[in-house]
């Protein structure tokens, strides 16, 4: 009896975590198939931790500590049991029950140690890159997990849905990045505004800034639509690709408001982000 409950008081504790981390994935878990849900979960809920240890943390160094500690468990060198941290209890039942590569996710653990520093992001590419190692990666795990033949089928549209799901989430955080000096917006696209770094980040020169949140969105929706332009999105593998569709009224907004979303929310009401991920749900369109 005391094994079995174990396993369900750990999925109940990372579906609960992920409810408060990561909403709109939460949403995804539940409009997935019901056997799926605690890997998708824990895949998600994982995702979420990284996410937020900048949140935690004052400092680079603690928050390294953090993705160290994910590292070593990913690779077998964990630190005492796993089974005190249900999160990541859940996470290496999920990478054995659907023979995940521990490598994608090590390399997600990787891209997120920039999150804890304040360099700039340096070109297109570097975005595209720390993208696909987050954001696209995440699609194509949570796919591994929904069916493994359709997975492969949809590798590519999971590449460019996952950096436009990644510039629309940056531009949602960005008067946060901003306050804390922090920068997604790659300088190659400041420089062909006018714009470096600190001038972006002062806030002052509006057009300017305008048009280099422009041309960033514009790069996320250039993204969405070679996703769609790349084939039909398997049913089976469709709930990985859910929080994509908050994608595009974000990137829209924030081409409209420009420099205006340091100053007006860009996210969707809650309800408002439920009801188009359910109706994604219906159509099987992002």
């Amino acid at each position: 009896m005391t094994t079995s409950a174990t396993p369900r008081s750990n999925r109940d504790i990372c579906l609960a975590t992920l409810r408060d981390t990561d909403r709109d994935r939460y949403l995804a878990c539940l409009l997935a198939p019901e056997e799926k849900r605690p890997a998708l979960a824990a895949l998600y809920a994982f995702n979420a931790e990284l996410a937020r240890v900048r949140d935690l943390v004052h400092e680079p160094l603690p928050g390294e500590v953090r993705m160290q500690y994910w590292r070593d468990l990913l690779e077998g060198q964990a630190h005492g049991s796993s089974e005190a941290n249900p999160i990541a209890a859940e996470l290496l039942t999920a990478i054995e029950q659907y023979r995940l590569p521990r490598q994608t996710l090590i390399d997600m653990i990787d891209a997120r140690i920039f999150d804890l520093y304040d360099d700039p992001m340096e070109t297109r590419g570097n975005l595209e890159g720390y993208a696909g190692e987050t954001a696209s990666a995440l699609i194509q795990l949570a796919s591994l997990v929904l069916s493994p033949d359709e997975a492969k089928r949809s590798a590519d549209i999971a590449g460019h849905a996952g950096v436009a799901q990644a510039i629309g989430g940056l531009l949602l955080l960005m008067p946060l990045q901003r306050h804390r000096g922090q920068l997604y917006l790659p300088l190659e696209i400041l420089a062909a505004t006018g714009l470096d770094r600190d001038s972006f980040l002062a806030g002052e020169d509006k057009a300017r800034i305008s048009a280099a949140i422009e041309a960033f969105a514009g790069l996320g929706r250039e993204h969405l639509a070679k996703a769609r332009a790349a084939g039909t999105i398997p049913p089976a593998v469709f709930p990985a690709f859910l929080p994509v569709a908050l994608a595009e009224p974000a990137l829209k907004k924030a081409q409209k408001l420009g420099a205006g979303l340091f100053d007006h929310p860009l996210a969707l009401p809650q309800w408002r982000r439920q009801m188009r991920m359910a109706l994604a749900s219906i159509t099987k369109k992002i």
